[in-house]
Parts: structure tokens; sequence; C-alpha cells
């Protein structure tokens, strides 16, 4: 069992030069926090601090420009949900009273002739880069980097689960995996500090590696409080979404949360690790037994993420039923995430 508030800091560098043994604690150390809170840091995870600063360095140079330029990247203009996000896209989240964020999405950078790209898909295809000196050099190393990362992450949870190597990732050889770039500003005239901009939501993908250099994040516990999560320069949070709930039937915990307004200013980097669109996602078989039976009906990894991004969007919902649709067109009225659930007095495990 992990402390009430506080998180454990699990060293990753078994998983590059330890032996099997040792690799195996590891995978179990983060395996028990996974079961326990769905999160947890990880030190010692190869990404230098080099790198990190050099990402943030560029994001903070894009969100500096004049708010026409930024525009000129509209994410709205892509056909497949990349680019830059205003402070005017708000996503429905109940308790985002004060919501004032701009953000800059990007993902796995496939070529114009990709045939998914070109069949419509709303999730795959070429990123937005923006005019930038340095930023396509700079994010995208940054995203070769934490990528490579969570795809450890990813095979030492296979470990622990006692899965056959490449279960989960065999999974992900074209994710849907999502890096945002993210820049919170205190709305002026906000008088309470500690007022929520981002809402609580669990994330929609498999895991999530996140750096962030200003507090503000919190994380619901299973007794249903919310505590914040440290800031740790030398460590990047991991925690668990929708989707590796599922997969794991319950045996880990997608657990919600939400950002704070404690600074007038604040930037984090989320990346998302996230299945290969077509991919079903329902219990493994291995996680299944008379006394543990099935949780969840399976569900595509790609429709999941296209269903949750057409309750943030608000540009989604404007252009519903256009190319950019392969699934969600039927779909009338609010959006609701089942994961989210317990958030509402209902506990889903």
């Amino acid at each position: 069992m992990f402390g009430a508030d506080v998180l454990p800091v699990i060293d990753l560098g078994p998983l590059r030069s330890g032996g099997k043994a040792d690799i195996k604690r590891v995978a179990d150390e983060m395996g028990e926090a996974a079961r326990e809170v769905g999160f947890f840091y990880v030190a010692n995870h190869g990404i230098s601090p080099a790198l990190i600063e050099s990402a943030y360095g560029a994001a903070e140079s894009f969100f500096a420009q004049p708010d026409d330029v930024k525009r000129a990247y509209y994410i709205g203009d892509s056909l497949n949900h990349r680019g830059y996000v205003p402070f005017t896209e708000k996503g429905d989240y109940a308790d985002e009273v004060n919501r004032n964020y701009e953000a800059f999405d990007l993902a796995l950078d496939l070529p114009h002739d990709d045939p998914d790209y070109l069949a419509g898909n709303l999730l795959l295809g070429p990123n937005v880069w923006p005019e930038l000196d340095g930023f396509r050099e700079r994010i995208g190393a940054y995203y070769a980097s934490i990528s490579s990362v969570g795809l450890k992450i990813c095979a030492a949870l296979e470990l622990h689960l006692d899965l056959p190597p490449g279960d989960l990732t065999k999974q992900m050889t074209k994710p849907i995996s999502q890096l945002r770039l993210l820049h919170y500003v205190r709305a002026r005239g906000t008088t309470e500090s500690k007022s929520v901009n981002m809402g609580a939501h669990t994330d929609y993908e498999c895991l999530t590696l996140l750096h962030q250099r200003q507090k503000g994040l919190q994380v619901m516990t299973r007794r249903d409080e919310w505590i914040d999560v440290p800031v740790k320069p030398e460590a990047f949070i991991i925690n668990i979404g929708d989707m590796l709930e599922a997969w794991t039937n319950g045996a880990f915990r997608s657990t919600p949360h939400r950002v704070l307004n404690l600074s007038p200013e604040r930037f984090s980097m989320p990346y998302f690790v996230a299945a290969n669109y077509d991919t079903v996602i329902k219990p493994f078989p291995s996680l299944i037994s008379p006394n543990n039976p099935p949780k969840y009906e399976g569900f595509n990894a790609g429709l999941h993420l296209e269903r949750m991004l057409l309750r943030d969007f608000p540009y989604l919902r404007e252009r519903r039923g256009e190319r950019i649709w392969s699934a969600t067109t039927d779909h009338e009225g609010p959006v609701q995430n089942p994961f989210e659930k317990r958030m509402n007095g209902v506990r889903a495990d």
C-alpha cells in the first residue's frame, strides 16, 4: 500500500541496463502503483534535462507569438486534429470554472500520402509544424524520446501482468498517441488562486507521461479526496488511462485528476501513450477467470478517442458529419466518459 498523500518514485534505470530480477522488480513496482493509485513518478528515465528544457523553450517561443500568428495553425483548419488550440476552444467539464489555457497538439508524424490519412482518418497523418526556428527539430526529438520511454514502461507492465511479450506493444506500431504542449494562464480578475483551470477527468489512452515545472496537478484518491502532486523536475509523472484500465480488466486504475490555478502561468507537456487506431480494447483473456469475469465490453481505441475529443473540442461538434468522422456521426447529445463515473460517487472498481 502507498501513502494516501504520497506517490511512489520508481527508478527506471534497470529497464535499460539491469538483469532479469531487477527488471522484474521495477515492473512490479510500477504495476503495484498502477493498481493502487494509478499515478506514480519515474526517475532515471533516460531523457536528458537539456532535451526537456529545449522542448519547453520551443513551446514557450510558440505561445509567446501574437495571437494572429498562432491562429494561422488553428487545429480546426487541419484534417487530422493537429495544431494550435486557442483559449476559446473549451471542453465540457463541470468544475472548470476558470478554464484559461491554450495548447498545441501533435502526434505520430506520418507522410501526406499515408493511406489512413488519405482515407480521412481523424487521428492519423502529418503534423502541423509552425514556421518557427528550431520548433520542429526540438519538439520532434522530444516526441521520439518520450514515446520510446512510454513503450519501455508498457513492456514492463506486460511483464508484471504475466502477459506474453508484445501483447501491449505490438498494438502500438502505428499509435494514435498524442503530445500536448500546454500553456495555462490564470485569468485576470480571478480572485481564488486555487480555482480549477482544467476540470476533473481521466485520460483516454493507455498511459500519460507528464513533465511539470509548476505545481497545480491534483489526483483523486480512493477516498475521493484531492491531493497535490508535488513538482519533481528530475522525474516524469505517469498515470494510467482508460484503455489500460479496460485492457487489464480493472487491475490498473484510470484515476481522475485536474489542474488548479496556483500560478499566474504554467507550462506542461503531457504525452499520451495509445494503441493503434483499429485495436479492439478488451480484457486480456489471461486476466479473466471465474472469480474475475470481464468487467468491460470491447471498444475500438480510435473511436473511443474520437468520442472523447468530440466532448473536448467545439470545432469538432460544429463539423460533425464531415469526412473527418468515422463513427461518431450518429451520436447526439453530450458525450459521457464511463471511466469518469467514479467522480460522481460511483466506483468503477
